[in-house]
């Protein structure tokens, strides 16, 4: 050893440095200087599924290593205007991807911390997608929704609330908008001509109920003798709406036994009609009432999830028909119940042509028939279907 370096480390010793071979000091100053992105995927790498596929925050604590101390970039300088979502993918690994804060790209698509982001899905990284004017555009009071579109988004490029546009087309926190979709922007003349019908009024209300623990808008309509339907209406609320203890909400009047409203009972009885006549089982009948209540509320909608219309929200792009043809109530009731009578033939499957559909649960003979993300939803449905083929076929 030459006495220049030993001099140099038995210096660096007495003043209470720690002496490493330079080798070692070079991959220490390389794993320091690792981007924050690909840190911040290797921790969450290890972060349970569950909380991954959600999108929640998770601290470092909870992850095998601690994660480093991110400095956000600026956004101008090193993110796209879009993202496209790719398998694996969380919100918070494309913003440090991106030198992004996860809680900016959150409010940006108007996400929260329990959203679900799926592959294909076009994210915004960047707010100034477009220069937002200071008033809605005075040549319309409509704005057609396009594919990565938020309501939070629109609401800003037009110089109004989020409330304001969800108030105006009658939609909830929790509503989906869908390419296409025409929405109405608050504070213009729309014509009658270029948005859905209005709503028909709440039916009058006929007494209070203080809603208590536990509680559910099903439950409290069931126990009041009235529709689910006629409460959400009655209150304003949508079915994704939530109810809380103390609240105060109004029971509308009955509207004959069945608890339907005119809409509705001219909707169930076609159903029945229609069972009757293609020969379907009582049973069979009932599920289809079921089915629409729990679909549309019986009732033949314009609108949807998605492409999702008419009593039983069968959808064009799975082979249902066309547009008109899913809303032809006849034509889609005879699609649900199947069989020889079916207008689409063997393209989609009713319940008829379910084989032991008999023998099925309700929700599951409805379920076979839909394939609905919510299979259990049915089950509620069974008794007052029952009522409503008693009262009405």
């Amino acid at each position: 050893m030459r006495p220049d370096i030993r001099t140099d480390r038995v210096r660096a010793s007495r003043a209470g440095f720690a002496v490493m071979p330079a080798a070692v000091a070079g991959s220490i100053a390389l794993v320091l200087s690792s981007t924050p992105a690909e840190a911040l995927e290797g921790a969450q790498e290890r972060m349970p599924r569950t909380a991954l596929a959600e999108g929640r925050h998770v601290s470092a604590a909870k992850t095998s290593h601690p994660a480093p101390k991110v400095r956000a970039l600026p956004a101008s300088a090193a993110a796209p205007a879009t993202y496209t979502v790719k398998r694996g993918d969380t919100v918070s690994a494309i913003a440090a991807r991106h030198g992004l804060r996860t809680t900016d790209v959150l409010a940006i698509n108007g996400l929260s911390w329990k959203s679900v982001i799926y592959p294909g899905q076009v994210l915004k990284l960047t707010a100034a997608v477009a220069a937002a004017p200071a008033t809605p555009s005075a040549a319309s009071g409509t704005y057609a929704v396009r594919a990565g579109d938020t309501v939070s988004g629109i609401a800003q490029r037009h110089g109004v609330s989020v409330q304001a546009v969800l108030s105006a087309n009658r939609l909830g926190w929790s509503s989906i908008i869908y390419p296409g979709q025409k929405l109405a922007i608050p504070g213009k003349a729309v014509p009658a001509s270029a948005t859905k019908p209005a709503a028909p009024a709440p039916p009058p209300a006929k007494s209070s109920y203080v809603v208590k623990a536990g509680d559910t808008v099903t439950a409290i309509a069931q126990r009041h003798g009235v529709s689910v339907n006629g409460v959400l209406a009655a209150n304003s609320l949508s079915a994704a709406s939530i109810i809380y203890p103390g609240q105060k909400l109004a029971i509308p009047a009955k509207t004959g036994a069945t608890g339907l409203d005119a809409p509705q009972t001219e909707n169930a009885r076609l159903i029945i009609q229609i069972g009757r006549e293609l020969g379907v089982p009582d049973r069979g009948i009932a599920i289809a009432l079921g089915t629409a209540m729990q679909e549309s509320w019986i009732r033949n909608l314009d609108w949807g999830d998605r492409d999702s219309l008419g009593l039983f929200q069968q959808r064009p792009s799975t082979g249902w028909g066309t547009a008109d043809e899913v809303r032809d109530r006849v034509r889609a009731i005879k699609a649900f119940y199947g069989g020889p009578s079916d207008p689409n033939g063997t393209r989609t499957r009713g319940l008829l042509d379910i084989p032991g559909w008999e023998s099925m649960s309700f929700a599951q003979a409805a379920q076979a028939v839909q394939i609905s993300a919510y299979p259990d939803r049915y089950a509620q449905w069974e008794k007052p279907a029952f009522a409503w083929l008693a009262a009405l076929g």
